[in-house]
């Protein structure tokens, strides 16, 4: 019991998810179409993501763009490049994705660069930007493609209606950045001599290419939304399974854990009638500020589709989801997978993560928080 107390305790995520879940047990008890509600293809996807990046992390596939970012020279030009790296593809490949392919990076090249005092700054900012960048496309996070598929939208008038949004967000990360480096704007981002890996002769090795080819299944069943990703499921874990069994000691379960429990506790409220009407009576003109508030407690996915049904102001809802994750870590479940990244590789350093993290967040949230609430007024559909 000891060593389960302990571990709950440097898994503090793992612990508060494991709480909602049986507070949901005891609201809603558990049921067939309970279990039916847990978002199965999420996980799925998390699970071929984790596997094929630890794939990546082993054999080093990511070298070539380590190189590329070493040669960028300065500290400002590199974190530009990553955090933007992260805003971008967030559109495409969604930001949890984004930052299990990111942050791992910038972990890596700050540390050949001897700058490891900017990693805790850099991948909020990149936290930030996945959250941001991730709105203006439906398929950027789960809440937007769930939403869009509700809304019956054009992409041309869903992407119209997000992109002040993202385009402040843009202009605010830069600015951040530039903060970040204000004593030294120069400041050097070459690695230190003797790091060794900035030096590899990196070739494309058989197992290298195996990993590339599995991670492009991945985006495939991201970017198509296909029925069939169960199917690619099984092709992702046995052509790792092939390629390196040992690959499955290094998956991050208690990431997987702590979403599968979050997901049961979402799908508990959506199940319980008194909840419902409660929620009936309360939601509805409030949109903005329900959702931001729930997501605290259940993450913007489940709180969307918690919401969705009481909802009258469209855009209030999806600006306060897209919004939600800067206030916590609960907020959005990108942001438990940036911690996770990170407490992997700095153990007993969550406190560390969640302070800076915090500080860096709230500045971001208290200049778009007001801009998102007014842009709740310009309705989707007129």
């Amino acid at each position: 019991m000891k060593k389960v107390i302990s571990f709950l305790k440097k898994e503090p995520m793992l612990a508060l998810s494991l709480l909602a879940a049986v507070i949901g047990f005891i609201i809603t008890p558990p049921t067939l179409e309970l279990i039916g509600g847990i978002d199965w293809r999420t996980l799925g996807t998390l699970l071929m993501m984790l596997t094929v990046l630890e794939g990546f992390k082993k054999e080093n596939v990511l070298y070539p763009v380590v190189r590329l970012g070493s040669k960028l020279g300065r500290m400002t030009s590199l974190t530009l490049f990553l955090v933007f790296g992260v805003f971008f593809s967030s559109m495409f490949v969604t930001n949890d994705v984004s930052l299990l392919i990111f942050v791992p990076l910038t972990i890596t090249l700050f540390r050949s660069a001897g700058k490891e005092k900017y990693i805790l700054p850099v991948i909020s900012m990149e936290n930030i930007a996945a959250i941001r960048g991730s709105l203006l496309m439906p398929f950027g996070s789960p809440q937007n493609l769930f939403l869009y598929g509700k809304a019956e939208v054009s992409l041309g008038r869903f992407m119209l209606h997000m992109s002040p949004l993202c385009l402040m967000s843009a202009v605010l990360l830069a600015v951040f950045i530039f903060i970040l480096y204000r004593k030294d704007p120069r400041e050097s981002a070459v690695p230190e001599e003797g790091s060794g890996k900035e030096r590899e002769n990196w070739r494309l090795t058989p197992r290298r290419g195996a990993y590339l080819a599995l991670f492009a299944v991945v985006l495939t069943v991201i970017v198509t939304r296909t029925s069939l990703w169960p199917y690619a499921l099984a092709v992702v874990l046995t052509g790792a399974a092939i390629a390196d069994i040992k690959l499955f000691l290094r998956v991050d379960y208690v990431l997987l854990f702590t979403f599968l429990c979050f997901f049961l506790f979402s799908s508990s409220i959506a199940n319980n009638p008194a909840v419902a009407a409660f929620l009936k009576e309360s939601v509805a003109g409030r949109e903005y500020w329900w959702s931001i508030g729930l997501s605290q407690i259940i993450s913007n996915v489940p709180a969307t589709i918690v919401l969705y049904p009481f909802t009258q102001n469209f855009a209030g809802l999806i600006y306060g989801a897209d919004t939600a994750g800067l206030c916590s870590l609960i907020g959005s479940l990108a942001s438990v997978i940036n911690y996770r990244i990170y407490v992997r590789e700095y153990p007993g350093n969550g406190r560390k993560f969640i302070k800076t993290f915090t500080l860096v967040s709230w500045a971001f949230f208290a200049i778009v928080v007001i801009p998102g609430l007014l842009l709740s007024a310009w309705s989707f559909f007129s």
